[in-house]
C-alpha cells in the first residue's frame, strides 16, 4: 500500500441480518423514513447530544468503546460537539489513534497509519478489517508522503528508489467532487457564458439547485445543498420532487423559463460559507473545500447546517412562490404553487438531536 496521507476509518461490522429484524424494519419503514428526515443528516441513528468534555474520562472512554463497537458512520454522533469543538474532537482522535496502535502489531507501520488532523474533517472511512490485513505478511506500507511516487513501470512501481513489482494498480486519489461532473459538461448560459467560466472561483448557486444566467438548470444534490452530509438518498429524492413540484408550478402559470437571481444566489452563498465555520470541517484541506486538487480554489461546498433546516429553507422558497427565482412567460403569475410531490417533506425538525451547526443556521439570518 503506497500512502500519501493517512485517514482515519472505523469497522463496519457488516453481519447477515436476522429475519426477525428485517421484519421490523419493513413493517415500520415509513415512520422511519419520516423520523429520518427529521434528523441533521438524513440518517436514523442513536446519537447523543450531551459534550463529550462534560463526561469523564472513563465513562467517555466507555461511550467511545460502544460507539465503536457498533461500527459506521454513527461512531461520529457519540458526542453532540465532536465537530465543533477542537478539545472534544482530541479525545476521539486519539481514541482511534489508540485502536490503530491496538490492532496493528508493527509499531513503525502503525505510526504512519496515525492521522493526525481532525476526526471527521476529512471524509471518515468504514472498513472491514482494514488495520489487521497490514499484519499479513505479504502486506507492506510504503510511505510516500515526504518522496511522491517517482513513475510507473512495465513491472511496477518505482517509490523512494525502489521498484515495487505489482499484479495490478487501484490508484485512490480522489476525485473533484461536486463540481467535476459539472465541469466535464459544456453547460453555456446567457451571453455564451459556461458554468465552468463562471465557477473560475468557486460554484455558486442557489440553494444547491439552480445557478443564476443558466435559465431551466436544475441541479441534484449540487454545491450550496446539504448533498454529501446528508443521506444521499435522501437528498436526492428531495430534489427531485422539488423540482417536480417547481415545473409543475411552471406549467400552471404558463412559464418558459425559470433562473435564481443574482442577489438571492449571492446571499445563500455567504450564508452558506458562514455556516460552515462553525464547524471543524472547515479547518483542514479535503475535497470538501476542493483541497484534494492542484490549482482549484478552497471554496466550502456542502451546505453544513443540517438536511431538514435546508428541506425547511426550499419549502419557504416553493410556498412563497418560488422566491429567489424568476419566471418569464404568459399566464397566470400569481397561481399559488402546489404540493404535489414534496408533501413529505414538510416534517417537523427533531430538536432532540439538531447539531450546533444547524443551530448556527437558524441563528444566521437566512435568505
Amino acid at each position: 500500500v503506497f500512502q500519501r496521507t493517512p485517514n482515519y476509518s472505523v469497522p463496519a461490522h457488516n453481519e447477515d441480518l436476522e429475519l426477525d429484524y428485517v421484519k421490523s424494519v419493513k413493517s415500520s419503514y415509513p415512520d422511519l423514513r419520516a423520523k429520518a428526515r427529521a434528523r441533521p443528516t438524513g440518517f436514523y441513528f442513536e446519537y447523543d447530544t450531551s459534550p463529550a468534555l462534560e463526561a469523564t474520562a472513563e465513562s467517555r472512554e466507555q461511550q467511545y468503546e460502544d460507539f465503536w463497537a457498533r461500527g459506521g458512520l454513527p461512531f461520529l454522533g457519540a458526542y453532540g460537539d465532536l465537530l465543533f469543538n477542537k478539545e472534544a474532537n482530541d479525545t476521539i482522535a486519539e481514541f482511534a489513534r489508540s485502536k490503530i496502535r491496538d490492532i496493528v502489531k508493527n509499531s513503525e507501520t502503525a505510526d504512519l497509519l496515525c492521522p493526525d488532523n481532525v476526526f471527521g474533517c476529512k471524509r471518515l472511512c468504514v472498513d472491514t478489517n482494514y488495520f489487521s490485513s497490514y499484519n499479513q505478511p505479504h502486506v507492506s506500507l510504503i510511505d510516500v508522503s515526504k518522496k511522491p511516487i517517482e513513475r510507473f513501470t512495465k513491472k511496477g512501481i518505482v517509490a523512494n528508489d525502489i521498484e515495487y513489482e505489482l499484479d495490478s494498480v487501484v490508484c485512490a486519489t480522489g476525485f473533484a467532487a461536486m463540481t467535476g461532473s459539472f465541469d466535464k459538461i459544456q453547460i453555456t448560459g446567457r451571453g455564451g457564458l459556461t458554468l465552468k467560466e463562471k465557477w473560475g472561483a468557486g460554484p455558486r448557486t442557489y440553494l444547491g439547485l439552480s445557478s443564476s444566467g443558466f435559465p431551466n438548470l436544475f441541479m441534484i444534490t449540487g454545491p450550496g445543498s446539504p448533498s454529501v452530509f446528508a443521506s444521499m438518498i435522501q437528498a436526492i429524492e428531495q430534489h427531485v420532487d422539488w423540482i417536480a413540484d417547481c415545473i409543475g408550478h411552471m406549467r400552471d402559470v404558463g412559464a418558459d423559463t425559470i433562473e435564481a437571481k443574482v442577489h438571492d444566489e449571492n446571499d445563500w452563498v455567504d450564508h452558506v460559507n458562514e455556516v460552515s465555520q462553525v464547524s471543524l470541517r472547515s479547518t483542514c484541506s479535503s475535497w470538501y473545500v476542493g483541497a484534494n486538487i492542484p490549482g482549484r480554489p478552497r471554496v466550502f461546498m456542502p451546505y453544513i447546517g443540517g438536511f431538514p433546516i435546508y428541506v425547511d429553507k426550499c419549502n419557504s422558497v416553493m410556498m412563497g412562490g418560488y422566491e429567489g427565482f424568476v419566471m418569464t412567460g404568459s399566464g397566470k403569475p400569481t397561481a399559488p404553487p402546489q404540493v404535489r410531490c414534496t408533501e413529505r417533506w414538510h416534517v417537523e425538525l427533531d430538536l432532540e438531536v439538531i447539531s450546533p451547526a444547524s443551530i448556527a443556521a437558524k441563528q444566521v439570518p437566512m435568505v
